[in-house]
């Protein structure tokens, strides 16, 4: 038969053997005193049966708290179990440390937070564990908590790879029944990933507050939410005076309702657009802003945020407009430059053809004009130059032509004229009003002009030609005697 290798403190217990026991004991005691008078073997007998009747009820006892410290322990091991099962299991840091600051339980988080092995930290000082240049920093939060306050603070630690790990770290006092601390529970989590988000919110709060365009954040309902101070500036709006309304606070009257709508449904279809649009600031005035307007969408698809980012360029266009007008015009007198003349003799040739019209074109040159720039100065030379370009813009009709070629040359294009009569009387009153005397710098200044004149069709259809047959015609004037005005004549072949 096998031999049971069940220990001794695990088997059940032989209630069957210790009855047979007390039986046989009993027995045998009858026996022995069998000569014993009957009343003393009555009175043995039931000292006997009471003593084993005991004997047998404190074994049961002695049973059942075997049982029960077995059960107890059993629990106890299966707890210890589960407590570690799931304190390993969180990613946070899990601690226990005595007042005498020696670790008495660790998760393993803080193992490997630590470099150490699982089940290796308790019993080690903390000390140890965190090293000296750690502890010294976290000392002060340890008296804190060991004189029963919670402590709550923002620990650095290096990484392997020479990063850096930010932990939010509690440490809360254990006080027992009597007051006393007797250690604190640690609990302490990454938030280094928070930390760098925070960084860069951060940042982006920064960017936000101090760049110079004006940024403009709206809900889905385009009511403003927040505006950055380079939107007060480019406005004049305050921030509490535009959150809670609309941009259409700032709508001009410059765009019509095509725009707008053909502006959102860009942004409804791509999120986004950018261009040029005229907004109006609160004193009044009207600018012209570079605007883009981007959608931020949740995940699920729909509009959480409009955010309008942009800036004043009203300089830049009236630069440009300027730029572009310089390119067309003279920069002294104002008036249209030969890039200017040529084009838009271009478009009147076309339309004299298309409507079979006349064109004159009078090429001025002013007689006598050096020897004032020379004698006055080029001051007051340019200011002859200016005083002569009003004069001229003021004789003609708008529909008329008046340029400067450069020095002291002028053309001027008379549209559709009656005839050479009519272009002949122009001529004259030109002569008349430039001759007139002209107030420069406090002195009277004066001049001539001679006028040559070239009529299209007959003497040309181009620009190029137009203008080289009034040159010629107007040195026919100047040796004419100056101040004075000749038609084109073209040369005889035959005489020539």
């Amino acid at each position: 038969m096998a031999k049971d290798s069940t220990p001794l403190s695990q088997r059940p217990w032989p209630w069957e053997g210790f009855a047979l026991a007390v039986v046989s004991a009993v027995a045998g005691l009858a026996l022995l005193h069998r000569q014993a008078s009957g009343l003393a073997w009555y009175l043995g007998m039931a000292t006997l049966l009471l003593a084993g009747a005991l004997i047998a009820g404190l074994a049961r006892a002695l049973d059942r708290a075997r049982k029960a410290a077995q059960e107890a322990a059993r629990a106890l091991a299966e707890s210890d179990s589960f407590l570690k099962t799931l304190t390993d299991g969180l990613p946070g840091m899990i601690a226990y440390v005595d007042r005498d600051l020696n670790c008495r339980f660790a998760n393993r988080a803080v193992a490997e937070g630590f470099g150490g092995q699982p089940g290796t930290l308790p019993g080690l000082p903390a000390r140890t564990i965190l090293g000296e240049k750690l502890y010294a920093q976290t000392e002060p939060y340890f008296r804190g908590v060991l004189n029963g306050e919670k402590q709550r603070f923002e620990r650095a630690q290096p990484r392997a790879d020479g990063s850096t790990a930010y932990s939010l770290v509690d440490y809360i006092p254990d006080v027992d029944a009597d007051g006393q601390v007797a250690g604190f529970f640690v609990l302490a989590n990454d938030v280094t990933e928070l930390k760098n988000v925070e960084g860069e919110l951060t940042l982006a709060a920064s960017v936000f507050q101090n760049t110079i365009e004006g940024i403009l954040v709206a809900d889905a309902d385009q009511v403003i939410l927040s505006v950055n101070p380079a939107f007060t500036e480019i406005t004049g709006y305050q921030a509490e005076e535009v959150i809670g309304r609309t941009p259409r606070v700032l709508k001009s009257d410059h765009h019509g309702p095509a725009f707008y709508a053909a502006m959102w449904r860009e942004i409804n279809t791509y999120g986004r657009w950018q261009g040029e649009i005229w907004n109006r600031r609160k004193e009044g005035g009207v600018y012209l802003e570079w605007l883009t307007i981007t959608r931020i969408r949740n995940p699920v698809g729909g509009a959480v945020r409009y955010v309008s980012v942009f800036h004043d360029i009203t300089h830049i266009r009236r630069n440009e407009d300027r730029i572009n007008y310089l390119a067309f015009h003279d920069p002294l007198t104002d008036l249209p430059n030969r890039a200017l003349l040529t084009d838009r003799l271009d478009h009147q040739i076309a339309k004299a053809q298309r409507e079979d019209e006349f064109l004159a074109v009078l090429f001025l040159d002013l007689d006598g004009f050096k020897a004032v720039n020379d004698s006055r100065g080029h001051a007051v030379g340019d200011d002859l130059l200016k005083c002569v370009a009003g004069k001229l813009s003021a004789l003609l009709r708008e529909t008329d032509t008046v340029a400067r070629l450069g020095g002291d040359e002028f053309i001027v294009v008379l549209d559709n004229p009656a005839g050479e009569d009519e272009v002949a009387q122009v001529a004259q009153r030109i002569l008349s009003v430039i001759a007139e005397p002209m107030e420069l710098a406090g002195r009277p200044a004066r001049v001539g002009v001679s006028i040559g004149i070239a009529m299209f069709p007959v003497d040309g259809d181009t620009p190029g030609d137009l203008i080289h047959c009034a040159d010629v015609a107007m040195y026919a004037a100047k040796n004419a005697g100056k101040n004075a005005y000749r038609f084109f004549q073209p040369v005889d072949p035959a005489l020539g």
